[in-house]
């Protein structure tokens, strides 16, 4: 019954979880958080809008480089996550739809099966990757009679810990073009800490609160040589420069731009960060992470490379459907700036379309919902019969 499925998109930042017969999920993040106005307590998922001071706040991710090897961290967030305080139901008895990352090691999936299993007594279990989940879900949103089987598509996962670029040909994936950046939301919010750190004020301590500067107020250059021109035109140093004011934990929980023609009162006590060039250099670095050492190509680069390991008979269609999720792919000029240099890498015979849907973050679970829901969804399932016959190693035959 697709009521009593469980969805999870369990990410290295969020996880999104969900009943198959709801419509929204939640999204928790998937770490144990500790404040340092609260040393006593652990923090996990939505508690921490309890937190008067998130100020200092530390991370215990149950994800390390992009795979899950925090056990304990995990089962933490798990049990919030399947008890009253989270989705308000257990995993016992029920089917679950999980995401692992790409090229997942065996010895995390057999780990990861065991908990399940043995832990939480799962019915059944569905495992997958998001990108195949958000390629179904491209499929069924397709208002033209495309179906999986037919389904040509590259998805680019602009995620936490990494960004993966995955081909789609004839509804399924080509392992051989599967490529990865080591560049995600996480390096992105250590960068723009070190900039800040260096140039203004100490804030290697304060990953929260650095994370929202970063969603706030930074977005990609269409022509980055260009917007670096800005420290030599003051009308374009106007146009980038702002203030950010910082939270205070008592008035505000949160920071926010100033806007310099309507000054709050409150202003004046509060600290603020000048930024200016942060806004552009930090988002830069998913189109070139060369600028910080990383010697790997940007995501324009790494899609043409991707392409040329599937059929060429293939192309025309995976430049057709170009599908952006993961949060990282939110930054305002993002899409602009992957179109223009995706555009002069590829033959100009061929056309390039992309899709980005209004919400990136949760598209992964709309698939998982969609495939939970879909006909043949119990052929797909390894049971607890066939876990307790096979074991771990018996999901890799299906």
């Amino acid at each position: 019954m697709a009521g009593a499925v469980v969805v999870l998109d369990n990410g290295a930042y969020t996880a999104k979880v969900g009943l198959a017969n709801q419509e929204e999920p939640r999204v928790v993040p998937n770490c144990v958080m500790k404040a340092k106005s609260e040393r006593r307590r652990a923090f996990v998922g939505n508690q921490i809008e309890d937190c008067r001071d998130t100020s200092a706040l530390f991370y215990i991710l149950a994800f390390q480089r992009g795979y899950l090897l925090n056990w304990e961290t995990q089962k933490t967030v798990w049990d919030y996550i399947f008890s009253k305080e989270g989705i308000g139901c257990s995993l016992e008895n029920r089917i679950i739809v999980i995401t692992e990352p790409q090229m997942n090691f065996p010895s995390v999936q057999e780990a990861m099966l065991e908990m399940l299993f043995e832990q939480y007594h799962v019915a059944g279990v569905y495992k997958t990757t998001a990108a195949d989940l958000a390629a179904f879900n491209y499929v069924t949103d397709s208002k033209e009679r495309t179906t999986m089987q037919t389904l040509n598509c590259i998805i680019i996962d602009v995620g936490y810990s990494f960004t993966h670029i995955v081909p789609f040909v004839l509804g399924r994936r080509v392992l051989e073009g599967i490529r990865r950046i080591d560049m995600g939301g996480k390096a992105l919010t250590n960068y723009l800490k070190e900039l800040i750190s260096y140039r203004q004020l100490n804030m290697m301590d304060e990953s929260h609160v650095v994370n929202q500067i970063k969603e706030d107020v930074c977005f990609v250059a269409e022509d980055f040589k260009e917007a670096m021109r800005v420290h030599q035109c003051e009308q374009k140093r106007k146009e980038v420069a702002v203030d950010y004011v910082l939270p205070d934990f008592t008035t505000n929980k949160r920071g926010y731009v100033r806007i310099p023609a309507r000054p709050r009162m409150d202003e004046e006590t509060m600290q603020t960060v000048p930024l200016c060039n942060e806004r552009f250099t930090v988002p830069e670095l998913l189109f070139n992470p060369s600028n910080i050492g990383i010697q790997q190509v940007g995501i324009p680069e790494a899609v043409v490379d991707c392409l040329k390991a599937c059929p060429w008979q293939a192309h025309r269609e995976l430049l057709l459907n170009v599908l952006i999720v993961g949060g990282s792919a939110q930054f305002p000029g993002f899409l602009p700036r992957l179109k223009k240099d995706l555009r002069a890498l590829v033959p100009h015979d061929l056309e390039v379309s992309y899709i980005c849907p209004k919400d990136p973050v949760r598209y992964a679970w709309y698939g998982g919902r969609k495939v939970a829901k879909s006909a043949n969804f119990k052929e797909l399932v390894y049971t607890r019969d066939e876990y307790e016959e096979f074991g771990v190693h018996g999901i890799n035959q299906r």
